[in-house]
């Protein structure tokens, strides 16, 4: 009887399982978590579906700023800006405010005077900037389900996204650092060029003290659209990227979303910093190359590895190298897709001149020194 009674409660842990999987974001309109690195999908509920998406628009509206201007650009904001609707970031009319300083605004206080003054600055206008803006998401991150009409992510007629495709726009945005920087930042003081008077920005987003490894990313709200989060979570390297749409308990449900994805994998080093990748002789010395950084590759449980890595270096390197300089790069694939890429540099300094020649050049002068003081 207790053998059949186990028996039963073990299938009942089985069954439960799946069920449990399928309760996450529960208040979600449409979720979808994906394994930053690699793209795959971890866990989604209603992911292709089209919603418009509030202001986790404002990530692409960050990361065509950050690839189309200078951290040094002077934005002078217009009228039209100033008076943006909804959330802002408290500039005014005739503000002189370095880009660099412009996008805290955008992205801790979501504003949309923000968003537009960037529009303005990098396409003259806001349809011109969201021409730019669809065509990153068609041609350069595979959201084809998504289509910009504003850079603010007020609520208007063809302006919408998927989970899906906000989680694919996210992944881009985070390979770069700058990016990276901004949405992880708690609080900010800018000072406009032409005023004595500073601009407060404070992050809304919540996770990045609620969650361990939370890095960000945005939050969004409209009356219509309800409210929308994206966040991402790094541990042990590994990278998860999670997104709702129209979600009630969004804190609570991203945490329980990232949760699963980590409890689901492990990390799998395809390089490590410092690991050689090869000696090589650089004008008749050998010396050390190796990796610049680790790069970890999340990896679902009982999940077959497929990583392959290919390097890149350059032949016939010569003197001067200094230590820790790029002298080629290495591939990470994951199946047939590159997945990312990390530097291979000098592990020593590598003079100008080789040893042998400086000692040959010391004895040279040596003996004619001598030879001069003898005659």
């Amino acid at each position: 009887m207790r053998k059949k009674t186990f028996i039963l409660t073990v299938l009942g842990v089985i069954l439960l399982i799946p069920c449990l999987s399928h309760a996450i974001a529960d208040e979600a309109r449409s979720a979808c978590v994906i394994n930053g690195v690699t793209g795959e999908i971890v866990f989604e509920k209603n992911a292709y579906e089209q919603h418009s998406m509030a202001s986790t628009t404002k990530i692409m509206t960050a990361i065509v700023a950050l690839e189309n201007s200078s951290p040094e650009d002077v934005i002078t904001v217009s009228e039209d800006a100033a008076i943006q609707e909804g959330s802002s970031a408290y500039i005014s009319a005739g503000d002189e405010i370095f880009m660099r300083d412009m996008l805290f605004g955008l992205m801790l206080n979501s504003g949309n005077d923000a968003a537009y003054a960037i529009a303005e600055h990098i396409a003259g206008s806001r349809e011109a900037f969201a021409d730019i803006m669809n065509w990153y998401a068609w041609e350069k991150m595979g959201a084809v389900h998504t289509q910009f009409i504003n850079p603010s992510g007020l609520d208007g007629e063809g302006h919408y996204s998927t989970a899906y495709d906000m989680a694919l726009i996210t992944r881009y945005a985070l390979r770069n650092p700058e990016f990276r920087r901004i949405v992880a930042t708690r609080t900010m003081v800018a000072q406009p060029l032409n005023r004595e008077e500073p601009l407060y920005f404070s992050n809304h987003n919540k996770l990045l003290d609620m969650y361990d490894g939370c890095i960000g990313v945005k939050t969004g709200y409209t009356s219509a659209t309800g409210r929308c989060l994206v966040s991402a979570a790094e541990r042990d390297g590994m990278l998860f990227i999670a997104v709702t749409l129209d979600d009630n308990d969004d804190w609570n449900d991203h945490m329980e979303m990232l949760d699963y994805a980590f409890s689901q994998s492990y990390p799998k080093k395809a390089v490590e910093a410092g690991q050689t990748v090869k000696k090589a002789v650089v004008d008749g010395e050998s010396y050390n190359f190796v990796y610049g950084s680790d790069f970890v590759v999340p990896i679902q449980n009982n999940q077959r590895v497929d990583l392959k890595v290919v390097n890149h270096m350059e032949d016939g390197l010569t003197r001067p190298i200094n230590q820790g300089e790029k002298v080629g790069w290495a591939e990470i694939f994951y199946g047939d897709t590159v997945v990312g890429t990390v530097d291979i540099i000098s592990e020593s300094e590598i003079y100008g001149v080789s040893n042998i020649r400086l000692k040959n050049s010391f004895f040279s002068s040596f003996i004619r020194a001598f030879n001069m003081w003898l005659f």
